[in-house]
């Protein structure tokens, strides 16, 4: 697939379904992941980054149809959106990170003792269905990932990307950072 067959491909994908209620939040798919973008690009991260904030959700709209969280979003919607990603032509990089915004959630919670109570109602409910709370060794494993820090970062845009009225980050200039990860992937 090229660069702009891809580009034409996921993000019509927020286009056909980005107006779509984020599950029991008071934004939309859409906006929630302009500002986790905008929370990215606004801390300095690259491309690659900002991407995978804005793309860490892709598994409820590519995933449509799945196994259902209780009425939540799609089961393993990081896995299938990571996955779809790689098919794409993102970088591992993007894809893990997209992947690892769940893992992150799950060693939050494991680490941080008040982390689970700062949750949205959706995010509580949602964390039995992605394995719960991490043990001592998974949180181990994760701390030794190179996308460790990353991932954390990434958890924190996700939780404060879901303000009403936040204006939202024109997608052709999300386009053209997609265009260039993709030509050096």
């Amino acid at each position: 697939m090229s660069p702009e067959q891809a580009i034409t491909q996921v993000f019509g994908l927020y286009e056909q379904h980005g107006t779509a209620d984020y599950i029991g939040e008071p934004v939309s798919q859409i906006e929630h992941m302009s500002q986790a973008a905008q929370l990215a690009m606004a801390e300095g991260f690259d491309d690659e980054v900002v991407l995978a904030a804005f793309f860490h959700d892709i598994g409820h709209l590519c995933g449509q149809g799945g196994a259902n969280m209780g009425g939540y979003g799609v089961v393993s919607h990081e896995r299938l959106g990571a996955d779809y990603l790689r098919r794409a032509g993102f970088s591992e990089r993007l894809a893990r990170l997209v992947e690892y915004h769940v893992q992150a959630k799950r060693y939050l919670t494991f680490s941080q003792p008040d982390y689970f109570a700062r949750l949205s109602e959706a995010s509580r409910r949602t964390l039995g269905y992605q394995g719960g709370v991490m043990s001592a060794e998974e949180a181990r494993a994760f701390e030794q990932d190179p996308l460790y820090a990353v991932s954390l970062r990434m958890r924190h845009w996700d939780e404060q990307a879901k303000q009403m009225q936040v204006p939202m980050l024109d997608l052709e200039v999300l386009k053209a950072k997609a265009r260039q990860v993709l030509m050096t992937a």
